[in-house]
């Protein structure tokens, strides 16, 4: 094994990043603000409720559903061919679905970005691995990109409301696409070519097989969060496990497995897989709660609430980029769990907020949870991807996304409905209040804002009143669950990773994921940065990340 060290990015890597992260934020802003534009373009097109549903969430099926498929496809055919695709793909959708004229036609090009989505974030974080090979410099590039994913969710009610109150439905649909048309541009001659020569042919069986699971999978935690626990979500969970279980099975039996499953063999990986996709289920369902809490209880536009939600983005920022650093002098298990103790201090904080108390505390307590959770994102996401071998980085990265939407879809399911249940149980509606109104007030705090409206002012408000207590009441039972739960999965991380060296540091010897049979095709097609200190030196990063 030769003892070259990594060679460091220059200038021309940190400006690919640059085209890598600016659509990951756009496109990110572009998923968030299309509740905003929902109203608008049901009245426009005429979309039925069903349509509606279909709107909003065929998007998440096809791409929680195609991650696998297309992490391991790009590290099949190529990486950045794969990605100038997805880009391609997902800037011709985004001006079908800005510039449809049927909720039909706006239900397909919601689909075909769902795929598109599924090429974008695993094709973009694998590049980020082949262009930073300094574990050091990696851990910054994955900071400043995972705060660009992170940033959309926040920014898009502010920049989706100011589009609306001056354009189109359609303008929000648009956001993304200078970016795309930038990342065709300069992506060919600036990002680096990678494929793993020796990987086979994609298994279509394993394909169907992925499909199978995890749609009906997704499906259900999606209803179970909207309507409660009904038989046929739960049915669609059922056969969605079951049809995992063979996917499992069938991946063993591979030579060239859609999924490599010996990925789970490091610790490190598998850890930081856990910690992601936990963090994910309870922080998610949280920001949930406190959007709703701001507009629904504060009584604040989706605009307004946005503003108020920026000190968190601010936040986040400096975590994101503060977190590698951090990891560089102090093992990463520690500097995962201190910012971990830091976001069970905000959910602790939400625990105190009341109907009456304004957006100060809901907002200093996001804050703080968005403050400590970079450390887990940035350093998991660098755990993960530097314990993968180069060549299954597309897998890793897709596992990862992976990870977070079905964390993110149990966690509104799960919590969704604990919050629910509190509401329903909390709620009293007040005498003088009509049955058909009451009924439809208990069903949640949104449906008790509607129902106010056709109410006189007196009788509104005596409505509106037990409602948001009930709804904070929900809040409260769920911030201190998810705070007990993300403190357990502190200790847990920091007990599993505390024998990984701080970033850059010589490694302690912790058996990595084992490496694949036969050569792999580092060089790509064109041999960029195939200089990097060979195979001994993408051992040293895995290692590292193990």
């Amino acid at each position: 094994m030769t003892d070259t060290a990594p060679a460091k990015a220059g200038r021309r890597e940190w400006i690919a990043l640059a085209v890598l992260a600016l659509p990951t934020l756009l496109v990110s802003i572009d998923v968030y603000v299309l509740l905003l534009a929902l109203p608008h373009l049901t009245a426009d097109l005429g979309a039925s409720s069903v349509e509606q549903l279909w709107i909003t969430d065929v998007y998440g099926f096809l791409l929680a559903g195609f991650l696998i498929t297309m992490g391991t496809l790009g590290d099949r055919i190529g990486r950045k061919r794969l990605l100038l695709i997805g880009a391609a793909t997902f800037g011709v959708a985004s001006v079908v679905c800005a510039y449809s004229t049927s909720p039909e036609m706006l239900i397909a090009g919601r689909a075909v970005l769902g795929v598109a989505g599924a090429i974008l974030a695993p094709s973009t974080m694998s590049l980020i691995r082949t262009l930073f090979r300094d574990a050091r410099q990696m851990g910054l590039a994955i900071g400043i990109w995972g705060l660009c994913f992170s940033a959309g969710a926040v920014i898009g009610p502010v920049v989706g409301g100011a589009l609306l109150s001056r354009f189109w439905w359609g303008s929000v649909f648009l956001l993304g696409v200078p970016a795309m048309v930038l990342l065709l541009a300069v992506g060919p001659a600036l990002l680096p070519e990678y494929r793993d020569r020796n990987a086979g042919k994609l298994d279509l069986t394993s394909v169907a097989l992925s499909l199978a699971a995890m749609l009906p999978v997704v499906y259900g935690l999606k209803e179970l969060a909207k309507d409660g626990w009904q038989a046929l979500p739960v049915a669609g969970i059922v056969v969605g496990i079951a049809f995992a279980v063979l996917f499992v099975r069938r991946q063993r039996r591979l030579e060239h497995p859609l999924l490599d499953l010996r990925l789970f063999a490091s610790r490190s990986f598998s850890t930081a897989l856990g910690g992601m996709m936990a963090g994910t289920l309870l922080m998610g369902a949280i920001m949930l709660f406190i959007t709703q809490d701001l507009q629904l209880v504060e009584g604040l536009s989706p605009f307004e609430a946005g503003l108020w939600m920026l000190p968190a983005v601010a936040a986040n920022a400096l975590s994101f980029i503060v977190s590698p650093i951090l990891a560089r002098r102090f093992r990463p298990a520690y500097v995962i769990g201190a910012g971990l103790a830091i976001s069970v201090s905000g959910l602790v904080v939400l625990t105190q907020t009341d109907t009456t108390s304004g957006p100060v505390t809901l907002a200093t307590g996001f804050t703080l949870i968005f403050l400590g959770s970079g450390p887990l994102v940035t350093l998991s996401i660098q755990l993960i991807m530097a314990s993968a071998p180069p060549e299954k980085a597309g897998s890793a990265a897709a596992l990862n996304e992976t990870s977070g939407q079905f964390g993110f879809a149990f966690g509104l399911a799960a919590l969704g409905s604990i919050g629910a249940a509190v509401y329903d149980s909390r709620f009293i509606p007040p005498s003088g209040v009509p049955a058909g109104v009451a009924d439809a007030a208990r069903e949640s705090l949104a449906e008790a804002v509607v129902a106010a409206r056709a109410l006189p002012a007196d009788l509104a408000g005596a409505l509106l009143a037990p409602a948001r207590e009930a709804f904070v009441g929900g809040l409260h039972l769920v911030a201190a669950i998810s705070a007990a739960i993300l403190a357990v999965v502190a200790v847990l991380i920091v007990r599993l990773l505390r024998a990984v060296p701080p970033t850059g540091a010589p490694p302690t010897g912790e058996p990595s994921a084992p490496a694949p049979r036969g050569e792999h095709g580092e060089h790509g097609e064109h041999g960029e940065h195939g200089g990097h200190g060979g195979p001994g030196a993408h051992e040293r990063v895995v290692r590292q990340g193990g």
